[in-house]
């Protein structure tokens, strides 16, 4: 996996030689893909208010893989269980069908996403977190859902900014190589994890 992260502000040669795809034609390697799942619950809300990039976060179990791996940016795929009155629910995972791998319940949805595992150097955070921003446009919250994250890749290292733009630049060129690098059919939800992302073995607790 990638070395622990870097802790100075990237500069301008940084973003002009960055990979436009990351990963090989072939699909995930080794140590790839990891697992994390969890309840959805609220973050600092900085994300969405200060970046317009929301963020989903989901608790470190303590023991987990997440503790002792590297910070950084990681991209792969995210499925949310839905209550019943989400208004996403009308439409279905964003993916072509030959992509899709069969849902468990039809209040599973599954989408592209990238995730920063780190301590946000630019907010100085003293604890480790994994915050999932997902490529869609959610029409409302769905704090209280039960999330699976499948990671598939690295992106880069953390890093630390001078300023918002800077750190908002690079989230953004995040997501464009995370997008491209999943088009290829060998890192489909269907091919890889597809049925735990599909929400297999999850029950549904009442409220």
């Amino acid at each position: 996996m990638a070395q622990n992260g870097e802790t100075t502000a990237p500069t301008a040669d940084f973003r002009t030689i960055r990979p436009t795809i990351v990963g090989p034609e072939s699909g995930p390697e080794a140590p790839y893909p990891l697992r994390m799942e969890g309840e959805v619950v609220k973050g600092y809300g900085r994300g969405k208010s200060e970046l317009q990039i929301p963020t989903a976060n989901i608790p470190i179990e303590k023991g987990s893989w997440v503790e002792g791996t590297a910070t950084g940016v990681y991209f792969g795929w995210a499925s949310i269980h839905l209550p019943d009155s989400h208004p996403d629910l009308s439409k279905p995972s964003p993916l072509p069908s030959s992509c899709t791998p069969p849902l468990a319940d039809p209040n599973w949805r599954i989408y592209p996403m990238v995730m920063s595992i780190g301590y946000n150097l630019f907010y100085g955070n003293k604890v480790k977190s994994a915050e999932i921003h997902i490529m869609h446009e959610f029409r409302s919250d769905f704090y209280g859902a039960q999330m699976r994250v499948c990671i598939l890749g690295f992106i880069r290292n953390e890093l630390n900014y001078v300023d918002l733009d800077g750190l908002r630049d690079d989230i953004l060129t995040d997501i464009r190589v995370a997008l491209k690098s999943l088009e290829r059919e060998t890192w489909a939800p269907k091919e890889i994890e597809g049925e735990w992302l599909g929400g297999s073995g999850f029950k549904a607790v009442e409220k």
